[in-house]
């Protein structure tokens, strides 16, 4: 009964949008060498939203600065040439102009919504925020402040623990073996010169990846644009090595005194230019990426009552593909969770999906996509998402049709190539016992293998 109402949920929201991707007019437009931009006029209402992305994610900190990228973007709208902190911000709320900045492994994504009216002024204060950050001691002691309570804080989260841990074991030490937010011992080092070296290196135009939906047109868009990055370095950063060698197959337990323990777990993944990346979606979703749909949530927290929510995903990322999974149980039921989600996945990759549940998954992906498109901001966001992905400008017109075609044996066989357990790195923040509360790990101890 569950599934069919999902499934009459999904036709309906398929009804009341399906419309909304076809109609979308998403067009390329030439600014600037190294620059992509897409760009989509609705003049509906009198607004302007933007996503850029440019190449300062995580990946790119040196060794032993782990967080430099997400520190510096902290700093993008703390004060800008003539203007420090305060006067920034009070520029950006006297208009009405709404940024917002977020640090990624890959790439640093800002977003900006300003009415059409105010939109030179807001573009003008992007570029001035992106050419001339000012970096001033006392911003820089605040953010680094904020940043050293953010970290200790989810150093007591055992959700947040078990995640860092994960990509620490199943990328060694490597590209994205580091939390995006760094570590405690990195950012309490980091200095002036660090933060604005690395904002002159990576706040660049070459691999810059920009989306645009509003009240504007072409022409205009292109002077707006100039505005905000045309005072850019046109180079772009070299990418880090791939990393070699991932995953960590077995059982690591990272000691935290929590009566629910969380367990993530990681098996290597698909980069996005797979040709069987879309069908791995597919297979996703049925395994654990579809809620109440799902595989795992059906033997696990269904039939026995283990947690409360579980979850897995496709990660892509410039360097490397990672499927990762999570879930949170009682101290006493780690064990059993964890076996139940092997056996779980192990008979997943050995049989494969029913034609049902095929049926059910591409339903709801088809159906549910156009509800990406439903605001500006959306729009942005999910093109720049695609930008970053390094699709195609067509691609929202060919993605359903693309899902539509994938047949059960083809997710089948992606699942017999995605899910092999014997490869599954885990990671337990809390205990594996089931009665004493875990002693805190003393510094520098190392965590238990199992």
């Amino acid at each position: 009964m569950r599934r069919l109402g999902r499934a009459v949920a999904t036709l309906v929201a398929a009804l009341v949008f399906c419309t909304a991707a076809r109609a979308l007019d998403v067009r390329a437009l030439r600014v600037g060498r190294g620059e992509q931009v897409w760009y989509v006029t609705d003049h509906t209402l009198p607004m302007i939203a933007i996503s850029a992305s440019l190449p300062a994610g995580a990946l790119y900190d040196p060794h032993g600065k782990a967080g430099l990228a997400a520190f510096t973007a902290s700093l993008l709208d703390e004060g800008a040439g003539p203007l420090n902190a305060s006067a920034f911000q009070l520029a950006l709320s006297n208009r009405a102009i709404h940024l917002v900045v977020t640090p990624g492994r890959d790439f640093l994504t800002i977003q900006l919504v300003t009415l059409t009216d105010n939109a030179k002024d807001a573009f003008q204060l992007l570029g001035l925020a992106l050419s001339k950050p000012r970096f001033d001691a006392d911003a820089i002691a605040r953010v680094r402040a904020q940043i050293l309570s953010s970290l200790a804080e989810e150093d007591e989260d055992p959700p947040t623990v078990a995640n860092k841990g994960l990509f620490h074991s199943f990328f060694h030490d490597q590209v994205y073996s580091h939390s995006i937010s760094g570590d405690v011992a990195a950012i309490q080092t980091i200095n002036a010169g660090e933060l604005k070296g690395f904002a002159t290196e990576h706040w660049v135009r070459g691999d810059l990846r920009i989306a645009v939906s509003g009240d504007v047109d072409a022409q205009t868009l292109a002077t707006l644009l100039n505005s905000a990055f045309a005072k850019l370095p046109s180079r772009t950063p070299a990418l880090p090595p791939w990393p070699a060698d991932l995953g960590q197959p077995g059982i690591t337990v990272l000691p935290l005194p929590a009566p629910q323990p969380a367990v993530a777990f990681a098996l290597p993944g698909l980069l996005r230019k797979d040709h069987d990346y879309l069908t791995g979606v597919v297979a996703n979703y049925i395994l654990g990426g579809g809620g109440f749909a799902s595989r795992l949530t059906n033997e696990l927290r269904e039939k026995r009552g283990l947690t409360y929510d579980v979850d897995t995903s496709l990660e892509t990322y410039r360097r490397a593909g990672i499927m990762v999974g999570a879930f949170a149980t009682k101290r006493e039921s780690v064990k059993q969770a964890i076996e139940v989600m092997r056996t779980t996945v192990k008979n997943f990759a050995e049989n494969g999906p029913t034609e049902a549940e095929l049926t059910d998954a591409k339903t709801y992906l088809a159906g549910s996509f156009p509800l990406s498109f439903t605001s500006n901001v959306d729009i942005v966001n999910a093109l720049n998402g695609f930008q970053q992905q390094g699709l195609s400008v067509d691609y929202v017109q060919k993605r359903n049709a693309l899902i539509d075609a994938i047949t059960l044996a083809d997710v089948k066989r992606v699942a017999h190539r995605l899910y092999d357990t014997r490869a599954m790195t885990i990671v337990v923040a809390g205990s594996l016992e089931k009665s004493s509360a875990p002693r805190a790990v003393p510094a520098g101890a190392r965590a238990a293998r199992h």
